[in-house]
């Protein structure tokens, strides 16, 4: 799965930089005095950020238990870093900030490309807004997925029972199969875990959607924030599709960051265990 997985050191970076931000910012004019706060607001989207596509397989609908759903999740999860080798797409990041002392935009339009297993190539197609909001928040942003997609940094964000606790198992058939709501509670009060509600695809045992909270506030100007991510299915994989971060800023103000994920393209692939045909042609790139 795509970022629950969905990744880490940025909550760390962004906070460190916005303290260490603070005081120069403030001797600026008036539209920098908001830097500090985009800067933690963009911390915020290390978790949804890293770690593998899940993997889409066939399953019968009828409702399990909690234990069974969870294990079923992780096992999959765990299988999925053996599947996926590569893939490229694009994303489109937009930055609004409404309060004191101003209004802010900027946003930035990267094509990406992943190869297995902890290795993501970015390049910067366009970029608006303020030149110290591209290269302190945006620039910074992918900067610390990089540093964030090795190996010993995802393992301390993966969606297990190692990392998290899940309660609270319901189940709703629903159109698009994501019939499993969970809730989920992180074991430590970690920046870089998250807390709420996750819904799991009843037949890919893949989460299709996050709505949740940092279990640890990463830095004093960021009062409370919001997290929507979604994921889409692409071939074998689920791939995030869109995340929308709103975050009440202690000044006083709103701040919203928007990831759109599109033009996936899976470069290369293993076919999932037990699935006999190979991934067709239209889901392998040439």
């Amino acid at each position: 799965m795509y970022a629950q997985q969905k990744t880490t050191v940025w909550w760390r970076v962004f906070s460190q930089v916005a303290a260490a931000s603070m005081t120069r910012h403030f001797r600026l004019h008036r539209s920098t005095r908001s830097a500090p706060v985009l800067l933690a607001l963009a911390s915020l989207l290390v978790p949804w950020s890293l770690g593998f596509a899940q993997t889409s397989t066939e399953s019968a609908t009828t409702p399990m238990t909690l234990q069974e759903v969870v294990n079923r999740m992780v096992a999959d999860n765990a299988e999925r870093a053996k599947l996926l080798g590569s893939y490229r797409g694009t994303r489109t990041y937009t930055l609004v900030y409404k309060g004191f002392p101003s209004s802010l935009y900027a946003q930035m339009v990267v094509d990406v490309t992943y190869m297995a297993p902890d290795h993501k190539d970015f390049a910067v197609v366009s970029r608006t807004g303020p030149k110290w909001m591209q290269d302190q928040v945006m620039m910074r942003l992918l900067k610390s997925e990089k540093d964030a997609q090795q190996g010993k940094n995802r393992k301390n964000v993966d969606l297990n029972t190692d990392n998290y606790t899940f309660s609270n198992l319901e189940y709703h058939a629903a159109p698009d199969h994501c019939s499993y709501e969970l809730t989920v509670q992180p074991k430590s009060p970690s920046k870089y875990l998250y807390r709420g509600n996750i819904w799991v695809n009843d037949r890919a045992f893949a989460v299709c959607r996050i709505q949740a909270q940092p279990a640890k506030n990463p830095s004093f100007w960021i009062k409370s924030t919001n997290i929507s991510h979604s994921y889409e299915q692409v071939g074998q994989f689920w791939l995030p599709q869109k995340n929308v971060s709103v975050s009440a800023i202690r000044i006083g103000g709103r701040a919203t960051l928007t990831i759109q994920y599109e033009n996936y393209k899976i470069l290369s692939a293993k076919p999932w265990p037990g699935n006999l045909a190979a991934l067709s042609q239209h889901e392998i790139a040439p």
